[in-house]
C-alpha cells in the first residue's frame, strides 16, 4: 500500500467523502454532510485535505459557497485500489 492510500485511510472522513463522490456526481459539503450525518465542518475539512492531495477537484472554485466537488482520475485510482485491496467495501 502506498503512502497516499495510507494517508486516505488514516482518517475516516476522507474515505467517507471519496465514497460519496464515487458515483461521478458532484456534491457540496452540505450534500455529503446531510447524507452521512457528519457536520459540514468535518466534511469541509476532508474536502480541503483531499483537494490539496489532488484526489478531488472543485468544479465551482469561484463561488464563495455551495462549491461542488468531483473525484479526479488520481482519486478514482486510489479509491479503486482501496476496494481491490478489500480495505473498504
Amino acid at each position: 500500500m502506498d503512502e497516499l492510500t495510507r494517508w486516505v485511510l488514516s482518517v475516516d472522513r476522507r474515505v467517507l467523502v471519496m465514497r460519496a463522490l464515487e458515483t461521478n456526481s458532484a456534491f457540496s459539503a452540505s450534500d455529503i454532510a446531510s447524507r452521512s450525518g457528519r457536520s459540514v465542518q468535518n466534511i469541509s475539512r476532508a474536502l480541503h485535505e483531499l483537494e490539496e492531495q489532488g484526489l478531488i477537484e472543485c468544479l465551482t472554485p469561484d463561488k464563495p459557497s455551495w462549491k461542488r466537488y468531483l473525484l479526479t482520475p488520481r482519486g478514482r485510482t486510489v479509491l479503486d485500489d482501496l476496494k481491490a485491496s478489500e480495505l473498504i467495501a
